[in-house]
């Protein structure tokens, strides 16, 4: 069950266990097996660098993503990853044209400070994050003022975020020197068209 986290200003709920371990561990092996990962190439300080994780980009043929500098085109929709948008729908009221696959291969694999914010998103998203593999921890501070919180994402665990949450906050999955199994991250969300 999605219970609110003590985060002021923002909408983010979280469920430790919202997919049972034999789904979400055949999930997982699906995905990293059958996906086509990628590392993508992204702008930070000025200079395009590899991005710290593999990633694939998969939706609706319209949701066209431009993210730090690149423009990324969806790769059709897999079975599984369609069936659980429906659910995720479901469950949060919202709609999601898209899904962001991350694949942190291990603890040097990581996503500094930043909000899911880019314009085609709105001024409101709704990110459905759903984590399987190894736990990682991921934390939120605020753009203004001292407000934290930091958590530990176990496999098959439902992050939603929603609200003014991308607005006020950032957040990260910190890098680690721990020994650290993969982790795969699906960010659903909904793309505007542009013109």
């Amino acid at each position: 069950m999605l219970e609110p986290l003590d985060l002021p200003g923002a909408d983010v709920r979280f469920d430790p266990a919202w997919l049972a371990e034999p789904e979400a561990g055949a999930l997982f092996d699906a995905l990293h097996d059958g996906l086509a990962w990628e590392t993508h190439r992204v702008r930070l300080f000025g200079r395009e660098i590899d991005s710290p994780r593999r990633s694939v980009w998969i939706g609706d043929a319209e949701a066209v993503y431009r993210y730090s500098g690149t423009r990324f085109v969806p790769r059709p929709w897999t079975p599984e990853l369609r069936a659980l948008a429906s659910r995720l729908e479901a469950v949060s009221g919202a709609r999601f044209n898209s899904v962001l696959a991350n694949l942190y291969r291990d603890g040097r694999d990581g996503m500094g400070w930043h909000s899911d914010d880019e314009p085609e998103l709105g001024p409101q998203p709704v990110i459905a994050s759903l984590s399987l593999g190894a736990p990682r921890r991921f934390a939120f501070r605020a753009r203004a003022g001292d407000a934290r919180l930091a958590l530990t994402l176990p496999h098959g665990s439902l992050l939603l975020m929603a609200g003014e949450t991308q607005r006020v906050y950032r957040h990260a999955l910190p890098k680690t020197a721990r020994p650290v199994g993969p982790r795969i991250n699906l960010t659903f969300r909904w793309v505007q068209a542009r013109g």
